[in-house]
C-alpha cells in the first residue's frame, strides 16, 4: 500500500510537470448500470484509518486487508432477488444478478463482471496456490478470485466475499 501511494505521488508528479491536469491522471472509465453506459470516475483513494471509519471490521478485513469470510455465512450467498451487486468499498457497480449462479461453493458467484473495466486482476500466489484476484476497479479492494470451472457462456466463476459487495434491488 505504502508503494501504490508513492507511484501515485509520482504520477502527479510526472502529471503536473508535462503539462496534464494531475486530476485526470487518476480518472478511469467505468461502466454505471443506473446511466446504462460508460463513464469517467475518479479512483479512490484512502489511507488505513480512512476506510476503518466507513467499513465494518469484516469488510475492512476482506477489502483492505484480503480476508475471507466462511463459506455459507455471507448474505448474499443464498440471494436471488434482481439487482446490481456494489462494492462495499466505494459502490462501483460489479455484477448483475442475471450472472449470478449457485456454484456450491457458499460464495456468491458470477459468470461475468457488469463490464470488464469495473474490475481487475493480479496473480495470487497466498496459501501455496496460484490464483487470480479480483479487485474493485475504482477502489483497489479485494473482492475474491476468478476460477476457470463456471458455466457457459464465459465458463468463468467470479467467486465473491458478500461482505465486499453491496447489494441493491432493481425492478
Amino acid at each position: 500500500m505504502k508503494y501504490g501511494r508513492l507511484f501515485l505521488g509520482f504520477l502527479f508528479f510526472v502529471a503536473a510537470a508535462v503539462g496534464i491536469d494531475a486530476d485526470a491522471a487518476s480518472r478511469i472509465k467505468v461502466y454505471s448500470a443506473e446511466k446504462g453506459s460508460y463513464v469517467m470516475s475518479d479512483e479512490v483513494v484512502k489511507t488505513n484509518a480512512e476506510w476503518k471509519k466507513i467499513l465494518t471490521p469484516e469488510q475492512y478485513h476482506i477489502l483492505r486487508e484480503k480476508g475471507t469470510e466462511r463459506a455459507f455465512t455471507g448474505k448474499y450467498a443464498a440471494t436471488h432477488d434482481h439487482g446490481i451487486y456494489r462494492c462495499a468499498g466505494c459502490g462501483l457497480d460489479l455484477f448483475r444478478s442475471e450472472d449470478k449462479f449457485e456454484s456450491g461453493t457458499g460464495w456468491p458467484s458470477f459468470t461475468q463482471p457488469i463490464a470488464k473495466e469495473n474490475v481487475k486482476t493480479e496473480t495470487d500466489r497466498s496459501f501455496f496456490s496460484t490464483r487470480t484476484e479480483v479487485l474493485c476497479r475504482r477502489c483497489g479492494g479485494h473482492l475474491g478470485h476468478v476460477f476457470n470451472d463456471g458455466p457457459k457462456p464465459t465458463g468463468l466463476r467470479y467467486c465473491m466475499n458478500s461482505a465486499a459487495l453491496q447489494f441493491v434491488a432493481t425492478k
